[in-house]
């Protein structure tokens, strides 16, 4: 079973690359931090149960803490929030970049990104995804870093950039993406190691 702060690492790098919390915001790994984290994605509208389950336990047990933890990776990675997201990720590419990686033009990025027009399902997809991605490397990069490994050939992609499997209207359940998906997950396994 992952440890608490293991647990806490994961939670807090999807949730930052989210924009849900500010870079560096939950320093600590105690039941407090823990809270802290929950009611911040408790605004957004996920795991509001993980956050509600908190703030009635006193002092929680670890496998408590462990339980809401894990709830909310799994709400995180299922539940886009186009609303945050543009702040998370503008923190790390310039908008031309970001335009690029989502196929969408820097008038509609403009857009989305003050909510003067919705976010439309497909592109909200590809932001969360990528947010997802940001947050794993963000576990081994730092944003100049992230920024450049999206433009790096890669072996196990068969020589290509991961930017490159992200071109038009992709879907992040298509291969190209999963694959750029779990080769992003695979560094987060060898830093924990």
């Amino acid at each position: 079973m992952p440890s608490v702060p293991r647990l806490l690492f994961e939670a807090v790098r999807r949730a930052e690359a989210m924009g849900l919390v500010e870079p560096g915001a939950v320093t600590r790994g105690d039941a407090d931090a823990v809270r802290h984290l929950a009611s911040r994605v408790r605004r957004a509208g996920i795991a509001a149960s993980a956050a509600d389950h908190l703030n009635n336990v006193a002092a929680p047990t670890s496998e408590e803490v462990t339980g809401v933890l894990e709830m909310m990776i799994a709400a995180l990675e299922a539940s886009p929030v186009p609303k945050f997201e543009w702040g998370g990720l503008a923190r790390v590419f310039p908008a031309d970049e970001l335009g690029a990686l989502l196929n969408v033009s820097a008038s509609s990025l403009k857009r989305y990104q003050s909510e003067e027009r919705a976010t439309p399902d497909a592109v909200a997809a590809r932001l969360h995804f990528l947010a997802l991605v940001v947050g794993d490397l963000a576990g081994s990069y730092n944003d100049v870093g992230i920024r450049r490994w999206f433009h790096r050939k890669r072996t196990l992609l068969d020589g290509r950039s991961p930017a490159s499997l992200l071109k038009g209207e992709w879907d992040p359940d298509e291969e190209g993406p999963a694959r750029v998906r779990q080769l992003a997950r695979d560094l987060v396994s060898l830093s924990a190691t």
